[in-house]
């Protein structure tokens, strides 16, 4: 780890352990300390095995940044401190790996963290998964349907001034390549109770408090806003604001979001107007006239009529009055009936729920359609629902909310708990059972339809008989409780109401509203009231037809949320589970406190004890003996490409091979069970070396393909700008292009005149011919910027007086380049024109100068370079002193021999030279005759059919002998042993990691010629590495008596046909063949090597 950045790196203090499973104690207490002394140093995730455990901090933590994605992403859980990204990566991974659909379970109570977990999760996954336009407009609306969601969902408790007041089941779809291209949103019971009543130092939705801070002048004119305190559905609490929400920015982030969505401005303007709409509709209040209600005052009508397009009086008659169908003797009529003063103010508020509900499942639904996908593959669900809570006072919805949690409680028992201690049961697992609380018991008591009737049932049979609202059918339900389940020991009555034990504590219910509230009825009345309105988004949220006869019993809130709550269990079972537990610490909603015992309280019911000690004496991973063999069958050659034998053997023979103790696994019936993570990730890793030597393979065979066509189109292009002008040398014609000669990466003192990570295009020593045609010494080097040539001087003065020093000569723009001339003749002379003076220079390595000259020259400024061919150019010189400028001459003629004979003469230079290769001559490709280093190579590797078969690949080993043709990058691989002797896998593994780190450096090479680093690292890794060991080398050969050649400069082979070397080196010659490629020997090994690097001894 010391290698990459950590957020935990710079602690070096030991916070407890990372997983609990590891306590020397397993009791509660212990947990408690363990998780206070992580929390206390900011260490607020931990595991037990593959559950995490996340303690809120109530404050932002630094470790959610673009590095901890980097860290966390394709990493082994045991690699890094516990993370919510390392379950989220483990969560993406084996969705693609297995093909099976997963989903995380968050649960915790009110306030514990729930909500920024799952934005967590969404967020990580976003950002490891690819995809193109489409699939980023996905995750653009996964991250926005949150703001938009929490406005309209969440709002300020007491217990947490975020809380989901609804549940939320987010199924994000993927493709078979893992990119996020669809999406699914569930929504389960909005507390809309919220939207005309809240408790004390509570508030509404935050959507309310949002649109009055942040909405325009125009806006707030339009909706006729006011300050929150005039609204009724506002200041029963007496609550505004939210330490640290800032509602106006959010109220931003809200409409931005419903553009990503992809919401129509039309729409959004009407979703504004409704929810004013239902502020306004609050406000009308009734008074009691001969007991009957009526509006108070009529005034207060024509806004909420006039935003909800209906008209005022309709809108007045149906708060007041209610129509009534009346059934006697097989003939029904209409009556109206006129409501008093309470039933009127239960229809206003009847009239704001229905509507702020229909706003919120139109969201929802905009949100699904803009995500929707035609088919399923993969997918990943987030469970996000309200936690478990105990108020002052309990209504209908804290009960619906507990119930929920309830069950979500059953899933982890059934899942960590129940079914895997009876799984090993059942595979003949040696195993002690633990005892745990199944809280099975109070579910039933809540859901159970008959025998006895649960509390929903009761709760419907009492709202099927009520006529109208009142407090009898609420003293009915208690009395019936009492009856149907008064004994059952999770179950008490009171005055009020009743209690139930559930799984995190007693909860004393209300019974007050519970009937009405559960009834949920929304009166014809109200529905036609609302089709009335002018405005057709309005209109669409209602789409009832009220003329078809309903029959059957009205479905009820209660009899939904159970119907919701196990379709949810059905479809979590379907998925492969993962586990957020989330802790609150306090209830002050301050970072670092720490309140022992709300904290113990919440380990003991959330049954983390139990969920240790199952994890310890338990197994880690199962799995079924095909799917083993299947993942890891590619580790041993018996095993690959498939088993022949039992598969029961099978998974025992790859366990033996990578020599797990026989203590970390047991073989059951009909799965393999391995005790710990650990061992699991071993065999991963080991897999993971398999397929990326495989990768290897195939990308050195490509690469290799690659450099070939690179470097032959660089030689064409080369050559096509001397065709037909120019004679060429014999040696370099076919020479392979380097770029950079001089080693630049170790030559501080030369880089010191370019820019801070300036490109290398060349560099080479050369000659430099002065005024007098005296030949000097320079370093030419050229980038994308400009030209350098740097010499080198005395220093006359100072403290460092008679060293020699760099001194930059010249300094020449790309742009400032006028034209370049050459001679006609296989000279390596050239002149430079500039507008200020020439420079005559010579290179044997011009070919590959001028080819990257013309190409920097084009770039910069989109024209093609003048090059001029003649056997007289002229040149203009420096001018120093009095006597200095003018210009010169140089002059070519044929003479005899290779080198050129100089001979000045006052202001002329002539140069004379033998008769080169015709004017037309082109590269060669290595050709067969040339090619024959391969041919021995390939048979030498024939004898070692089981690497190959090992590898599932027949190429193999030839692949593994290719990367010698990578040394020009990978310097750490000089020194491998001949071609004849196969490594051992052990050997290969050893050296895989290096490789690795120099990947990009090998695309980098691929890319552009810019290698002269390499070349010296190679130098360096070769003289510092021992000689490799005798064992496999063919026996020393006496030295031949033919010719022999001295290396110029150093050579790495390119292809396994070709020999390495370095300068001086001495090499025994073979053949020379006129493509410029000889043959020869060195230490042993014979191959190919460019003749032009080399002088004959």
């Amino acid at each position: 780890m010391a290698s990459k950045y950590h957020w935990q790196s710079q602690n070096v203090k030991q916070s407890g352990v990372d997983d609990m499973v590891l306590l020397s104690k397993i009791t509660e207490d212990a947990i408690v300390e363990n998780l206070k002394k992580r929390y206390n140093d900011d260490y607020i995730f931990t595991y037990i095995g593959s559950v995490l455990i996340s303690v809120n901090p109530f404050k932002q933590m630094p470790y959610f940044t673009d590095r901890e994605i980097e860290l966390y992403q394709g990493a082994a859980q045991y690699e890094n401190p516990p993370h919510i990204y390392a379950l989220t990566d483990n969560m993406y991974r084996n969705m693609l790996i297995d093909g099976e659909n997963q989903c995380v379970i968050i649960s915790g109570e009110s306030g514990a963290g729930k909500t920024v977990a799952a934005k967590y999760i969404m967020g990580y996954i976003s950002k490891v998964s690819g995809g193109g336009p489409k699939v980023q407009q996905v995750k653009d609306i996964i991250l926005q349907s949150n703001p938009l969601l929490e406005a309209f969902g969440n709002a300020k408790t007491v217990r947490n001034n975020n809380s989901s007041r609804f549940g939320k089941y987010f199924e994000i779809q993927f493709s078979r390549g893992g990119e996020p291209d669809g999406g699914k949103i569930s929504n389960f019971l909005l507390e809309k109770s919220r939207v005309v009543s809240q408790n004390e130092n509570e508030r509404n939705f935050h959507i309310y408090y949002q649109m009055l801070e942040g909405a325009s002048t125009q806006q707030k004119e339009a909706l006729g806003i006011m300050t929150p305190d005039y609204y009724f559905y506002l200041n029963q609490s007496g609550t505004y604001k939210v330490d640290g929400t800032n509602d106006s920015k959010d109220f931003q982030e809200t409409m931005e979001a419903m553009g990503v969505i992809g919401i129509p401005s039309n729409h959004q303007s009407q979703v504004l107007q409704i929810v004013a709409g239902i502020l306004h509709l609050g406000n009308i209040s009734f008074i009691e006239a001969g007991n009957y209600g009526k509006v108070e005052s009529t005034d207060l009508l024509a806004f909420p009529a006039y935003l909800l397009g209906i008209d005022q009086d309709r809108l007045q008659e149906k708060l007041t009055s209610r129509k009534m169908d009346s059934k006697w003797g097989g003939k029904s009529e209409s009556i109206d009936v006129t409501l008093n003063q309470e039933q009127a103010c239960y229809t206003r508020d009847a009239l704001a729920k229905a509507l702020y509900t229909r706003i919120f499942d139109y969201l929802v639904e905009a949100i699904n359609k803009a995500m929707q996908k035609p088919y399923e593959e993969y997918s990943i669900g987030v469970l996000d629902i309200y936690g478990f809570e105990i108020f002052r006072k309990n209504g209908f919805e804290q009960f619906c909310i507990n119930f929920v949690n309830e069950k979500l409680q059953q899933i982890f028992i059934e899942l960590t708990l129940k079914a895997e201690q009876e799984e090993y049961v059942q595979e003949g697992i040696k195993w002690t059972p633990i005892e745990y609380f199944n809280n099975k018991i109070v579910c039933d008591l809540i859901e159970n339809k008959l025998n006895p009737p649960g509390i929903m049932s009761v709760l419907d049979d009492v709202c099927a008989t009520m006529h109208a609202k009142g407090e009898g059918a609420d003293t009915t339900l208690l009395q019936k409780l009492q009856a149907a389940v008064g004994n059952h020991e999770h179950f008490n009555s009171w005055n009020a109401g009743f209690c139930i034990h559930h799984y995190a504590g007693k909860v004393s219910y209300d019974v007050n509203g519970f009937c009405e509230r559960n009834r949920d009825v929304l009166f014809n009345d109200l529905i036609e009231l609302m089709q009335s309105s002018e405005h057709d988004f309005i209109k669409s949220l209602f789409p009832e037809n009220l003329n078809t006869e309903k029959k059957g019993r009205p479905t009820t809130a209660s009899s939904k949320i159970k119907k919701q709550a196990n379709d949810l269990v059905n479809t979590l079972m379907k998925c492969t589970p993962h586990y957020i537990r989330c802790i609150k610490p306090n209830e002050t909603k301050r970072p670092k406190d720490w309140e022992e015992s709300r904290v113990k309280h919440q380990v003991e019911y959330l049954g983390l004890r139990e969920n240790i000690r199952v994890r310890r004496a338990g197994f880690a991973y199962r799995r079924v003996f095909n799917k083993f063999l299947q993942r890891y069958a590619i580790l041993t050659s018996e095993t690959w490409p498939c088993w022949r034998g039992e598969e029961k053997q099978g998974v025992q023979h790859l366990l033996r091979s990578v020599n797990m103790d026989t203590d970390q696994y047991q073989m059951g019936r009909t799965k393999v069970f391995v005790k710990n993570p650990e061992s699991l990730f071993l065999l991963e890793e080991m897999r993971e070396r398999k397929f990326d030597t495989f990768a290897r393979t195939i990308q050195k065979a490509w690469r290799k393909y690659i450099a070939r066509r690179k470097y032959e189109q660089m030689r064409e292009e080369a050559s096509d700008i001397l065709y037909n002008s120019k004679e060429r040398r014999r040696n370099s014609i076919n020479r392979n292009f380097v770029g950079d000669y001089l080693g630049m990466e170790d030559k501080p003192e030369l880089r010191q005149f370019l820019a801070k990570r300036e490109r290398i295009d060349f560099a080479d020593s050369v000659n430099k011919y002065d005024r007098r045609f005296k030949s000097i010494k320079r370093d030419l080097i050229l980038t994308p910027k400009g030209i350098y040539l740097i010499g080198r001087e005395k220093v006359k003065k100072g403290p460092e007086k008679g060293l020699i020093k760099e001194v930059l000569k010249r300094k020449m723009e790309i742009a400032t380049i006028r034209s370049v001339s050459l001679s006609t003749r296989q000279d390596d002379f050239f002149v430079l024109h500039e507008a200020e003076y020439d420079s005559l220079l010579e290179s044997m390595f011009k070919t590959e100068f001028l080819s990257l000259l013309c190409k920097r020259f084009e770039e910069n400024t989109k024209s093609k370079l003048s090059l001029n061919f003649s056997d007289r150019i002229d040149f203009k010189v420096k001018k120093e002193g009095w006597g200095g400028g003018g210009s010169r001459c140089v002059v070519f003629q044929r003479g005899q021999g290779e080198m050129p004979q100089i001979k000045p003469s006052g202001k002329t230079l002539t140069i004379s030279i033998g008769d080169g290769m015709p004017k037309t001559t082109k590269p060669t490709k290595k050709g067969i005759p040339q090619g024959g280093g391969a041919g021995r190579s390939r048979a030498q590797q024939r004898p070692a059919p089981r690497g190959a078969h090992q590898n599932g690949a027949a190429q193999f080993p030839h692949g593994n002998h290719q990367s010698r043709e990578q040394t020009y990058s990978m310097p750490q691989k000089q020194g491998r042993p001949p071609s004849s002797v196969l490594p051992k896998i052990s050997s290969q593994q050893t050296r895989r990691a290096p490789a690795h780190s120099n990947t990009q450096k090998d695309l980098d090479f691929l890319n552009v010629p810019d290698q002269g680093q390499s070349g010296m690292q190679r130098k360096k890794s070769i003289s510092q590495r021992p000689p490799p060991a005798p064992l496999g080398h063919p026996r020393a050969q006496p030295r031949p008596q033919g010719p022999r050649c001295r290396a110029l400069y150093q050579y790495v082979g390119q292809d396994v046909d070709e020999i390495s070397f370095n300068v001086n080196d001495v090499i025994d010659l073979l053949s020379e063949d006129p493509s410029g490629w000889w043959r020869g020997r060195f230490k042993g090994r014979e191959g190919l090597f460019p003749g032009n690097y080399v002088e004959k001894i």
